[in-house]
């Protein structure tokens, strides 16, 4: 599917650290979908289990507790380099040049605040769950096998940490942009025909 964005680059310093930080993300993104890809594979186990043995696969729900922190955050950063995640862009998509950049960059310093506590708060939730002392390290497990849950907890400021980094990058690269009114290593937003262009290209690439 295209994305509603497109990030440019050059070989600035800020541009080449944003492409190596997107490897990053990229592998982090791979991981969340093999993880999908692994519940799917479950599922099979536990629905030809259930039906074929009457006997199910044992903890299948703690598995998908497990892995849910990996299905749900750990694309986050990679989806807002490409700027896909939803948002409302009738007043910022009316903007240009320096005044979008500027609008762009008190947002993003909002959301890097909000993240920080994300941070915060996520780690201090892990920590009340992990006990060097507790059997497998851990104060809390789930209800069916007994699977340790601060695994599952820690993916959570991971994820967000690694937003935090991207958005202190884009920070830096809307700052920029305001200052020399070129944009790199940020999304550009895209009109409707440059969307349509993307779509069909990639349309193109796909046969």
């Amino acid at each position: 599917m295209a994305i509603g964005s497109q990030v440019a680059s050059d070989d600035s310093i800020l541009s080449r650290i944003d492409r190596r930080f997107l490897k990053l993300e990229i592998a982090l993104s791979l991981v969340s979908g093999i993880a999908v890809f692994a519940l799917m594979l479950l599922a099979v186990v536990s629905v030809g289990g259930r039906n074929g043995f009457n006997q199910p696969l044992p903890g299948y729900v703690d598995w998908i507790e497990q892995a849910m922190p990996l299905i749900a955050f750990m694309g986050i950063s990679y989806v807002q380099r490409e700027g896909a995640h939803v948002r409302m862009d009738v007043l910022v998509g009316m903007l240009r040049g320096r005044a979008l950049y500027a609008v762009e960059l008190v947002f993003i310093l909002a959301l890097l605040a909000f993240m920080v506590l994300m941070v915060w708060g996520s780690w201090a939730h892990f920590a009340r769950s992990f006990d060097f002392a507790a059997p497998m390290w851990s104060r809390d497990s789930s209800m069916d096998v007994g699977l340790p849950i601060w695994p599952a907890k820690l993916l959570a400021p991971i994820a967000f940490g690694v937003l935090c980094a991207r958005l202190c990058l884009q920070l830096w690269a809307y700052l920029r942009a305001a200052v020399t009114g070129t944009a790199i290593a940020v999304p550009l937003i895209a009109d409707a025909a440059q969307q349509a262009a993307m779509e069909a290209g990639q349309l193109g690439e796909d046969r």
